[in-house]
């Protein structure tokens, strides 16, 4: 017997589990113990050796997990099916529904002390924020989660630390996205703890940060590592997303029968899995695809059916980027009017704080339109501020494209020297293409 007072509230349940069958304490004691020591364990005094509490479990007929934490039997069990079933909700493109149930299952995981359980709803809540496009709820939830964890392998940390990044890289914070999974990447694959399962979640969510930047060559190899790892990978909807991901970095190679294959597999896999939102990513992507081959009535109807998969689940940030898509897409088809509407629309909510990226391409769409309708003071106006967007969030690649467009309006407009300043400006952003403002690529993992 460990004589230390009980902290963990074992005594009371004995109080209360002898009350409710009926026995004295002499009854409950006996032949082991004594009266006088169940008298002093219910009253906090002394904490059960394991000998006494296996004996006192089997003499209430309840389990020696039930009595040490006071936890319903089965129920870590129980808590995982329901986290199943909100997980699949949220798939369904769902999340104003999932999002109280994962919010009901916190609750009641941190009341039972279940911190895998209680880390896994916050990890559905930050998934139902990111989809609604509440950025710093996404966050906190995803920080909770990983602090639920802060003892745990990194590994089991990860799911995590990708939601984190994710919702950074929504936010238009490029690079600290980057950090955060190179920084992963790194400490996996260094600290012999190269997980598989981890790492391909990793590759797969940094390939995105890495083409908003202009780091061509480091998605492909992130994309190329992520393929080499996916055949130790059991879990679909992570090799699906690896194949949308890994289609985005071979457009940009011009690889486009390539990049239909890869979409193809990940659609394929989401149509099995009834990932209602992640379906909607392959055919935006698709609708990206077939603008760049010219096929724009093509290309509108993907786009369209992306935007009407993901407006159930009322995905707000995603279909306003998907909105951006089709505004160029109605431009080049001679729809500047409907394009404009369009970008109208979206502009108040694209900020450096939510979706930089996307807004500074607004922007520089309606500078666009501007220009073509022979407006250059709305034209330049709108190229300032796409710059200004795009500065902040470091997508070195499209300030590239967007410092072309401006300098050509300037000397067409006679601003020679203006238009050289930008022009350098330009060619500043696209001096080391494949490269970040990060330093060394993260190690590679021991395949």
């Amino acid at each position: 017997m460990n004589e230390l007072t009980d902290q963990s509230g074992i005594g009371p349940r004995v109080l209360r589990l002898r009350t409710e069958r009926g026995l004295t304490q002499r009854a409950l004691a006996e032949p082991d113990y004594t009266a006088a020591y169940i008298s002093t364990l219910e009253a906090g005094r002394v904490r059960p050796s394991g000998t006494a509490l296996r004996y006192l479990a089997d003499r209430l007929g309840v389990s020696v997990e039930q009595l040490a934490t006071g936890r319903p039997p089965h129920l870590a069990a129980e808590l995982g099916l329901r986290l199943a079933e909100a997980r699949q909700l949220l798939c369904a493109g769902e999340p104003a529904e999932a999002a109280p149930r994962f919010a009901e299952l916190a609750a009641e995981a941190e009341r039972h002390g279940l911190a895998e359980q209680w880390s896994a709803a916050l990890l559905g809540l930050g998934d139902c924020a990111l989809d609604t496009g509440e950025l710093d709820q996404a966050i906190e939830h995803f920080q909770a989660a990983e602090d639920l964890l802060r003892e745990a392998p990194l590994p089991a940390r990860v799911p995590a630390l990708r939601g984190r990044a994710v919702a950074h890289l929504l936010a238009g914070d490029l690079r600290y996205a980057c950090y955060l999974l190179e920084s992963a990447i790194d400490q996996l694959n260094t600290g012999g703890l190269a997980d598989p399962h981890a790492l391909l979640l990793l590759y797969s969510a940094v390939i995105a940060p890495y083409m908003d930047l202009g780091a061509h060559r480091r998605a492909a190899q992130a994309a190329d590592l992520a393929l080499a790892l996916a055949p130790q990978v059991a879990d679909p909807a992570l090799v699906a997303r690896l194949h949308r991901g890994v289609a985005r970095t071979l457009l940009a190679e011009g690889r486009a029968a390539e990049a239909e294959a890869s979409l193809a597999k990940a659609q394929e896999l989401y149509q099995q899995l009834r990932i209602r939102t992640e379906l909607a990513h392959c055919h935006w992507m698709r609708g990206y695809l077939r603008a760049q081959d010219g096929d724009l009535p093509a290309a509108e109807r993907e786009l369209r059916t992306a935007r009407e998969l993901l407006a159930r689940g009322q995905a707000t940030l995603y279909l306003q980027q998907i909105d951006v898509e089709l505004a160029d897409v109605l431009r080049r088809a001679g729809r500047s009017t409907e394009a404009t509407a369009l970008l109208a629309d979206l502009l108040d909510s694209l900020h450096p704080g939510r979706g930089a990226v996307h807004g500074g391409a607004a922007h520089r769409l309606l500078g666009r339109i501007a220009e073509e309708q022979g407006d250059a003071a709305a034209a330049e106006a709108h190229y300032r501020t796409a710059l200004e967007l795009l500065a902040g969030a470091g997508a070195a690649a499209d300030l590239a494209d967007l410092c072309r467009l401006l300098g050509d309006l300037l000397r067409r407009t006679g601003r020679l020297e203006a238009a050289l300043d930008v022009y350098r400006s330009g060619l500043g952003h696209q001096a080391a293409p494949g490269t970040t403002t990060l330093g060394p690529a993260p190690a590679a993992p021991p395949l």
